[in-house]
């Protein structure tokens, strides 16, 4: 009757001693992080590792002529510290960077880019190509394991009324959304191609508000995109939706296929009821179901308002089995407070998923980049918001901050 208690203490006794971790972080067993790179500014927005030592980081210009607009690179040592910094080019939009086949890909609000990189030279001396121009708006991107090129792009709004509506007026949705036609959605493209122009893509998904975080899993072999659901619902139709419905209307991480239709802007999904209501614009009242199967189900619902910015997966194999396979999500926060009962956001989420792309239930993988209190989770007023997550290649989870551009490591283990 001893041996378990003596295998109890064994274990106990073998667990790593926990330190504090930088800037007041809080993970998970096993993991730790460290700070790569910090000052890089609060235009910091995607990452994308071209080897173990060199780090792009897009930036999305906040103010005309700004001196670290463009391209950040970061060259890492051996001890995954920044040792040189280097801006360039003056590309900045922020939702979409890459390396893929020995290139840079990176995009301005209405072209896609392509930067090749040689040698071991962290910044190119190559000449931007034009992959996809003419794209009507910011672009988040994915590539497939097949050649294929996907970029999201959001409507032109928060709803689809016409375009004089005042502020917050109870007006009908527009029907068919013109938006839906050449934008809010996401388009295929042949990735080796150049010169291509959006309105010859492959238009692949439709129903998209907006999005930031699209990406390929490896595993389950499917693109994923995680939306932004829409704001101010309550505000605008109080007798139908009161705030505790505006915020079960969710940020929702969706499989893509061709064909899949994410229903903005006729549709929402309620996070705690599991089920696609109607949008109050089109003939909803807070509980009218839309029954119509052709509208995409979300592998995982969100907390409303807590802006989805970045998506990965991980298959390396650095971390325990279990999150192989799964997505990491780096959630901005929203603009301003969150309402007393309610404390999500400001996090990076981790949402297990097995290879056929089935989704378990979304946990908190790393917390307290705002603050250590709830009214630190404020907008302006939090220390760091998580902006982007990137894999390395040293099988560390990266994760980048919009506020003063800080960069952390998470690794697990001794490492």
């Amino acid at each position: 009757m001893k041996l378990p208690a003596v295998t109890c203490v064994l274990s106990l006794a073998a667990l790593p001693i926990m330190a504090a971790e930088p800037d007041g972080l809080t993970l998970p067993p096993g993991f730790h992080a460290t700070v790569v790179a910090e000052s890089l500014g609060n235009m910091t927005r995607h990452m994308a590792f071209r080897d173990a030592s060199d780090l792009y980081i897009s930036t999305e210009e906040q103010e005309k002529g700004a001196p670290n607009a463009g391209i950040i690179a970061l060259h890492l040592d051996a001890h995954h510290h920044v040792d040189r910094m280097e801006h360039f080019s003056s590309i900045d939009n922020g939702t979409a960077i890459a390396v893929y086949k020995g290139a840079l890909y990176t995009a301005s609000a209405h072209t896609l880019f392509r930067i090749p990189l040689s040698g071991k030279a962290l910044v190119p001396t190559a000449e931007p190509q034009a992959v996809v121009v003419d794209v009507p708006g910011r672009p988040a991107l994915a590539f497939d394991d097949k050649g294929g090129l996907y970029l999201a792009v959001p409507g032109s709004g928060n709803i689809c009324v016409a375009k004089d509506t005042p502020r917050n007026a109870q007006a009908q949705g527009l029907t068919p959304c013109p938006d839906l036609a050449g934008a809010a959605g996401i388009w295929r493209f042949n990735a080796d191609k150049l010169d291509q122009k959006f309105a010859d893509g492959e238009h692949f998904a439709t129903g998209i508000r907006d999005t930031n975080a699209l990406a390929w899993s490896p595993g389950a072999k499917a693109l994923y995109v995680v939306l932004y659901g829409r704001d101010g619902a309550d505000k605008t139709w109080p007798n139908f939706i009161s705030a505790e419905d505006d915020g079960r209307i969710a940020d929702e991480m969706v499989k893509v296929t061709q064909g899949t239709d994410l229903g903005w802007p006729y549709t929402y999904y309620d996070s705690a009821k599991h089920l696609r209501l109607a949008q109050p614009e089109y003939g909803g009242d807070g509980k009218t179901v839309v029954t119509d199967s052709k509208y995409a189900v979300p592998v995982a619902a969100f907390h409303a308002h807590i802006a989805p910015m970045d998506i990965t997966f991980y298959e390396a194999r650095q971390f325990p089995a279990q999150y192989r396979g799964g997505a990491f999500i780096a959630f901005h926060g929203p603009a301003g407070c969150d309402p007393e009962d309610f404390d999500g956001g400001y996090d990076v989420m981790f949402v297990p998923m097995d290879r056929s792309g089935a989704a378990g239930n979304p946990e908190v993988f790393a917390d307290g980049f705002a603050g250590s209190t709830h009214a630190d989770k404020c907008g302006k007023r939090a220390a760091y918001r998580p902006v982007a997550v990137a894999i390395g290649p040293d099988g560390a989870l990266y994760v980048a901050d919009s506020q003063k551009g800080r960069i952390w490591r998470i690794a697990y283990g001794a490492d």
